[in-house]
This record gives C-alpha cells, structure tokens and sequence, in this order.
C-alpha cells in the first residue's frame, strides 16, 4: 500500500521523536547528574514522560488520518447503496 506524503512525514517524526527521547533522556540524565543521582533521575522521568506524551499526541495524528480515510470509504458505499435502493424503489 503506497503512502501519501502526510503518512511519510508523520513515519519520519515518529522515528525521530524516539531518537530524541533516548539521546535527550540520556543528555538530561548526565547534566543533572552533577547535583545528585536522585535529581537527575527525576529529571530524565519527568523529560521521558513528557516527550512520550508529545509521541502520542503526534501518533494520534496518524490514526485520525486513518479514521478519516475508513469513514470516506464507508461513505462511498453507503452512497451506492442509497442510489441503488432510490433506483429499485423508482
């Protein structure tokens, strides 16, 4: 199934944002090192729990675009079977 443009780039932000998270969680965790471990542990949960929350935010943006893609088909066969009903009943 080919993609379109919008589902490319949403891939790609996807597996970016993972990146991101496991390189900044690792980068947050060091700098806050310096203070104390339970410091920097906070900080990298609190850096992961956020950037997983922004993942999700982004891949509802896929799923939606799915949904609107499901509900488009249902449309068109719910419109040839009301024309074809009108037809018989005509």
């Amino acid at each position: 199934m080919q993609k379109d443009i919008y589902e490319k780039l949403i891939s790609f932000l996807l597996g970016a944002s993972w990146a991101i998270v496991l390189v900044g969680a690792l980068v947050v965790f060091k700098t806050f090192l310096s203070f104390s471990f339970s410091f920097a542990l906070l900080a990298t949960v609190f850096y992961v729990i956020v950037s997983l929350f922004l993942i999700l935010l982004l891949d509802s943006f896929g799923v939606n675009k799915a949904r609107l893609r499901e509900a488009k088909k249902q449309t068109e066969l719910l419109e040839k079977i009301y024309e074809e009903k009108s037809k018989s009943i005509s």
